[in-house]
């Protein structure tokens, strides 16, 4: 059987994967795309749709800036719409307590380029009037906003595939062994793929590839609690979300120019790679409808037509493995977005490409090493010797 080679072989056919081939692309690098299934057909394809910066890891807020500047010039760049709308973005908090970390954070935002304008009292009552009586504050972020998940991934790979990536769907990956200069990948059905440098963009299922490289991670998969209403007049075309210490109290939903009003949030349910299944437990919809009623009050009686989840890659940290591998060269990582990666996904391609092309990157990444999890083994072994002493 004939080998395929390329300069790059990609296993996952994400928003990251597909972004970043088609990024490879752009700057000359022949580029093998391994999808199981289809383009963008789990998390990239089930989310909310949030393309937003505010609320994030503040130090992520340089690569959630670089990819929002893709997102405003992607149907130029790509040629297709994606249904990417600048509507902007609110976060909101119950009562008082909260007040004062949404203020901290739009302070401490400012110094990545990320301004957010503070709303609370009268003035915010004007500006949102159908929030509901228990908010208490709102942080606006107007350059954020929302797109449409189930175009994004696929819009990516056929843009790549049109500059000449070849892309290969329902291809599930077998084994990753390293053969000199050269990664091999076999597939299930006996083909067999090569290049020098590799990126696993797998998502829920990574876990399993890195650990071929000894290089094991705590991923968690789980399943996003989404829903959809029936369609009502367009008017809300800001996106709002629940700042909250509670669970089942967050919350978000936008409304998209056909009338609908999609939600998601508080709590998320099971989800099982190795059967590509994830399930919406009524009692999370439920809920759902109870917070939407609470913070949009209008909203209360909606008829819900859809319910639908995903599978999504969590890490213990909440924060994505991103960049080289600490233990094989040519090799490199983008999973683990913990339900936040939507909006990254172009500027991670972006990176990632530079990465793999230039072996350097202009955004910083570092604080989203693979090595991170090996220092953390470390350390906890280390505190593990010393109690023993302390006991000696």
């Amino acid at each position: 059987m004939t080998t395929r080679q390329a300069d790059v072989i990609i296993v996952g056919g994400g928003i990251m994967g597909s972004a970043t081939a088609f990024f490879l692309r752009q700057r000359g690098r022949s580029v093998i795309l391994l999808e199981r299934g289809l383009l963008g057909q789990q998390a990239s394809g089930t989310n909310f749709g949030n393309v937003r910066r505010q609320g994030r890891f503040l130090p992520q807020l340089p690569l959630a800036n670089r990819s929002l500047d893709i997102w405003r010039r992607l149907p130029q760049l790509i040629g297709e719409d994606v249904e990417f709308l600048a509507s902007g973005h609110i976060r909101v908090c119950y009562g008082q307590d909260r007040v004062g970390m949404l203020e901290e954070y739009a302070l401490a935002a400012r110094t990545y380029g990320l301004d957010l304008e503070m709303f609370a009292g009268e003035r915010m009552r004007a500006r949102f009037p159908f929030l509901g009586p228990e908010v208490g504050a709102a942080s606006y972020s107007p350059l954020d906003g929302h797109a449409n998940p189930r175009l994004a991934a696929p819009a990516f790979g056929r843009a790549a595939a049109k500059n000449g990536a070849q892309i290969f769907e329902n291809t599930e990956v077998e084994a990753i062994s390293k053969q000199g200069d050269d990664f091999l990948v076999s597939a299930t059905d006996g083909r067999l793929f090569k290049a020098p440098a590799m990126l696993v963009a797998a998502g829920a299922w990574a876990d399993k590839l890195c650990l071929q490289f000894d290089e094991p991670v705590d991923l968690v998969a789980r399943g996003p609690q989404m829903g959809v209403t029936e369609p009502v007049p367009y008017g809300l075309k800001t996106v709002v979300g629940v700042s909250s210490p509670r669970d089942e109290e967050i919350l978000y939903f936008r409304q998209i120019p056909r009338g609908n009003i999609i939600f998601g949030g508080g709590g998320r349910g099971p989800a099982y790679p190795d059967l590509r299944r994830a399930y919406v437990m009524p009692k999370n919809t439920l809920n759902q409808l109870r917070q939407l009623r609470r913070l949009a009050p209008a909203l209360a009686n909606l008829n819900v037509i859809r319910v639908w989840s995903g599978i999504e890659s969590y890490m213990p940290d909440d924060l994505p493995v991103m960049g080289p591998s600490a233990r094989v060269s040519g090799l490199h990582y983008a999973f683990g977005f913990c339900g936040h990666g939507f909006q990254l996904g172009p500027g991670v391609g972006d990176v990632m490409a530079e990465l793999i092309d230039t072996g350097l990157t202009t955004t910083p990444i570092e604080p989203f090493s693979i090595s991170r999890f090996s220092k953390q083994k470390a350390v906890q072994a280390e505190s593990v010797l010393d109690r023993f002493a302390e006991q000696e």
